[in-house]
């Protein structure tokens, strides 16, 4: 597969609307990560308001690793964090920690799950 990248002509405070750069092999037979940066970025590494991407950094994020106010993932870190590994003031997932943690293995001042470290209710 080639990099493709998509970058649409409206912008937001210098920001396209729509920004998509998936990775692939180039030229050389090297792999290159698509960086998309946007008010939706879709990409290998993706960062704006709503971003999609193996690595996700935005206000809301979704991503193998993803980063934001509200993110979900495999790994995420947020204010309100869900994925396999949850780490916010709100997390919940397979292993979370938060303020609230609802998990397996839950690590929290209020924290539901099996394995449980913190104040339960």
């Amino acid at each position: 597969m080639t990099p493709t990248e998509y970058r649409s002509a409206q912008t937001w405070n210098g920001m396209p609307l729509l920004h998509v750069a998936l990775g692939g092999r180039d030229a050389s037979g090297r792999f290159r990560a698509g960086h998309a940066h946007g008010v939706v970025a879709i990409g290998t590494r993706a960062t704006g308001i709503i971003a999609l991407g193996v690595v996700a950094i935005g206000v809301v994020a979704f991503g193998v690793v993803a980063v934001g106010v509200v993110a979900a993932g495999v790994v995420a870190l947020a204010l309100v964090a869900l994925a396999v590994v949850a780490v916010g003031a709100v997390g919940i997932g397979v292993v979370a920690v938060g303020l609230f943690a609802v998990g397996v293995v839950a690590v929290g001042m209020q924290a539901i799950g099996v394995v449980v470290a913190g104040r339960t209710h």
